[in-house]
């Protein structure tokens, strides 16, 4: 679940299914303790989330799905003060980026830690 982002010298956390995909993508870091503090985050949160379609209201936390610039489905996730703690690809389908929803709550509490080479 976790990566070393060498560019920026920071770290962040990718979840990635049994197929290798990366499915959620958390925030960036700038130490090794509060991206392990993340990661907790996105495990505890993710499946107790509430999914938020367009015009609901918030109630964290919560998977929000929403349409980016070039009218793609894409989701997020908040931790219960709100906060962004995770964010998807753009999928091609509303249907797709729900399923990745459901991947991150399946997929996140029992995620195994490792670090990128």
């Amino acid at each position: 679940m976790q990566r070393l982002c060498q560019r920026r010298r920071v770290r962040c956390a990718d979840l990635k299914a049994a197929n290798g995909e990366t499915i959620a993508t958390s925030e960036v870091y700038s130490s090794e303790a509060s991206s392990h503090k993340g990661i907790e985050s996105v495990k505890g949160n993710a499946p107790i989330a509430h999914l938020q379609m367009p015009g609901e209201e918030a109630v964290n936390p919560r998977f929000v799905v929403y349409h980016d610039k070039a009218d793609k489905p894409r989701f997020y996730l908040t931790a219960k003060n709100g906060q962004k703690i995770a964010a998807s690809q753009a999928y091609h389908s509303m249907e797709s980026c729900l399923n990745g929803v459901e991947s991150v709550r399946k997929n996140a509490p029992d995620a195994e830690v490792t670090e990128a080479e």
